[in-house]
C-alpha cells in the first residue's frame, strides 16, 4: 500500500533543507519550531532544560536530536537568553559544520562580535542574525504558538561577510513563519530597538518605580494614562537587564539625549518658561504621529469615543455588535476600569472623520458616551 502523500500546504518550501535544529525551547524557540513543523520541516530541539524539550515535544514542536545525527543539521535557530547568544552561536557553528545558523535575540552587535572574536570566526559566513518583533507577557514553551509571528516584522541582519545563500535561507525562515522581513545592518538594528523598545522600557520602569511606595490615595486616581505608560515595566527584570546591557552603546547614546531633554523640561518648569515646556510637549506629539499606522501605512488622524460599559457578562459583546452596526471601522480598543464603580470605560479609536457618526449611533442605542 503506498505511503500517504504530504499535503501541499505542509511540504517544505524554499531553501530550507534537511533537519532544522532549534536551540532553546522557550516561547520564541518553540514558536519557531511549531511554525516550521507546520510547514513540513523536520525539527529537532535542544535546550539546557530537558523539561523544556519534553514540553515542546509534547506540543508537537519537534523531537530531541537523534543520537549520532548531529552532522545532518542543515539549519540551526538559536533562541537562548542574550548573555549566552555569542557563545551558543559559536558552539552551534562548530558542532554543525554544514548548517546555516541564525539567532532570534534582541541584540545583534554583541553576539556578532563574540562570534568573530571566538573559535568559530572562520565559520561566521554561515551565521546571519535575525530578530522577530513578537512576544508575549508569558514565557516558556507552553506560551508558544505557530502563529506568533504572523504579520509581524522580523529583522534580518546580515554582516558584511555573510554568505548570500545563508542570508536567503534566513529570509525563507522568516516567510515560512508568516512574518515580514526587514533588512538592517546589526548596528542599525541595535539603534532601532534602543529607540523603539529598550529606552522606552527603561523610562516606563522609572515612571512605574515612582508608584511602588505611593500613598493609597494617590494610586486611587490611577487611570488609563498611567497604565499605558507603565505597562511594559512589568517585564522580567533579569531578562531585560541582559537585553539592555547587551545593547549598551545604543541605549546610552539615546539616554544621553533624553537626559538633555529632561534638563530642558526642569529648567522650563522651574523658570516659568511656558513656551519651552510646550515645545517639548509638541515634540512628543510629533513623535506619536511618526509611529506607523495599522498595516504599516502612514499615520492618520484618529479620534477616541469613550463608552461607559457595565461590568456584567455580555455587555462588551453588545457594545461591539452595536459598533459594527454603526458601519464605523474600529482601529483600536482600550479598556479603563474604574476602581470606584462597577463599570469600565471602553475607548474606541476610530478615524477622526467617523467619530461623530459612531458617537451618535451608539447614543441612539442607549450607550453613555463622550469624546
Amino acid at each position: 500500500m503506498p505511503e500517504p502523500s504530504t499535503p501541499a500546504s505542509a511540504r517544505p518550501q524554499g531553501r530550507i533543507a534537511g533537519p532544522v535544529l532549534v536551540v532553546g525551547a522557550g516561547l520564541i524557540g518553540t514558536s519557531v519550531a511549531l511554525a516550521l513543523g507546520a510547514a513540513g520541516h523536520e525539527v529537532w530541539l535542544a535546550d539546557a532544560s530537558p523539561e523544556n524539550v519534553r514540553t515542546a515535544s509534547g506540543l508537537g514542536a519537534g523531537t530531541p536530536v537523534p543520537p549520532g545525527r548531529e552532522g545532518d543539521v542543515a539549519l540551526a535557530v538559536v533562541a537562548v537568553p542574550p548573555d549566552a547568544l555569542g557563545a551558543v552561536v559559536s558552539s552551534t557553528l562548530l558542532a554543525h559544520p554544514a548548517a546555516v545558523v541564525t539567532d532570534v535575540g534582541s541584540v545583534k552587535v554583541q553576539p556578532l562580535r563574540a562570534v568573530l572574536a571566538g573559535p568559530a570566526a572562520d565559520e561566521a559566513a554561515r551565521y546571519v542574525g535575525s530578530h522577530p518583533m513578537a512576544g508575549s507577557e508569558r514565557s516558556g514553551p507552553l506560551a508558544a504558538s505557530a502563529s506568533l509571528f504572523q504579520g509581524r516584522p522580523w529583522a534580518v541582519t546580515p554582516h558584511a561577510d555573510a554568505d548570500v545563500d545563508a542570508v536567503e535561507t534566513v529570509e525563507d525562515v522568516v516567510r515560512v513563519c508568516g512574518a515580514t522581513p526587514v533588512w538592517l545592518t546589526p548596528e542599525e538594528h541595535d539603534r532601532a530597538v534602543a529607540r523603539t523598545s529598550h529606552v522606552p522600557h527603561l523610562l516606563a520602569s522609572l515612571v512605574a518605580g515612582r508608584l511602588a511606595e505611593a500613598p493609597e490615595q494617590h494610586l486611587s486616581l490611577s487611570g488609563q494614562g498611567v497604565r499605558d505608560v507603565t505597562r511594559v515595566a512589568s517585564g522580567d527584570p533579569a531578562l531585560y537587564g541582559q537585553i539592555v546591557a547587551g545593547n549598551a552603546d545604543a541605549v546610552l547614546a539615546l539616554l544621553g539625549e533624553v537626559r538633555g531633554e529632561l534638563d530642558r523640561v526642569i529648567a522650563a518648569i522651574g523658570g516659568g518658561d511656558r513656551g519651552g515646556l510646550e515645545a517639548v510637549l509638541a515634540r512628543g506629539v510629533d513623535g506619536t504621529r511618526a509611529i506607523p499606522a495599522k498595516h504599516g501605512g502612514p499615520a492618520r488622524a484618529m479620534s477616541s469615543v469613550w463608552v461607559s460599559v457595565p461590568d456584567t457578562p455580555g455587555e462588551l459583546a453588545r457594545l461591539f455588535a452595536d459598533a459594527v452596526a454603526s458601519g464605523v471601522n474600529i482601529e483600536d480598543i482600550r479598556i479603563d476600569h474604574d476602581p470606584g464603580r462597577p463599570t469600565g470605560l471602553v475607548e474606541l479609536v476610530v478615524d477622526a472623520r467617523r467619530s461623530e457618526h459612531l458617537l451618535v449611533s451608539l447614543e441612539e442605542r442607549s450607550w453613555v458616551t463622550h469624546r
